[in-house]
């Protein structure tokens, strides 16, 4: 019989020099939906969930699924807040977790208005040092559809290695055509 294996303490919220980042909560769909809907033109070419605007309700319902999800340790998004005034930012976390290697990948998306400045650029770097100091984790990975140059350029200044390029690997999110991976990744 297999040992269940011991899952490492996860922090419900942490810190950055400008940013908290924390799991979602209840109550925290208003301002996610409100970002969402206010950046529709930048997350529609790239993100499934930006095909349609989701209501309010949706948005919310999928905030209490993430909170189930983080605390099983099967998903860990954070969301994002400027430290000092409260405003949502964006969203990242962990996902495809494997925690017997461990491994796991680093997703994100930010509301247009808080867009290049360097916001996502912190979040991840502060979630790529949890993941390899603090979770003891042998890789982390960010993949990002290889057309996406704001997405790209986060793992890149970031000193992620691009280890490939996966030509033709998925439909893009309007089921049109066939798009290319880029897959970064930083190992111990």
């Amino acid at each position: 019989m297999k040992k269940k294996q011991e899952l490492p303490e996860v922090p419900e919220e942490f810190f950055t020099e400008r940013l908290k980042l924390r799991m979602p909560k209840a109550g925290d769909g208003k301002a996610v939906n409100a970002a969402i809907k206010a950046s529709m033109d930048e997350l529609k070419p790239w993100l499934g969930f930006a095909q349609e605007e989701p209501t309010p309700q949706d948005t919310e319902i999928n905030a209490m699924e993430s909170h189930i999800l983080f605390l099983k340790r099967e998903n860990l998004r954070y969301l994002i807040f400027d430290k000092e005034t409260g405003e949502f930012i964006g969203t990242t976390g962990f996902h495809d977790i494997e925690w017997e290697i461990p491994k796991m990948e680093i997703g994100y998306w930010i509301s247009t208005v808080h867009s290049g400045k360097g916001y996502m650029m912190e979040a991840v770097s502060a979630l790529t040092d949890l993941a390899l100091t603090g979770f003891g984790c042998r890789r982390v990975e960010i993949r990002c559809d290889a057309e996406n140059v704001k997405s790209r350029a986060v793992p890149e200044k970031l000193g992620y290695t691009l280890e490939g390029v996966l030509k033709n690997d998925e439909m893009s999110v309007d089921g049109k055509r066939l798009t290319d991976t880029c897959i970064y990744a930083k190992c111990q």
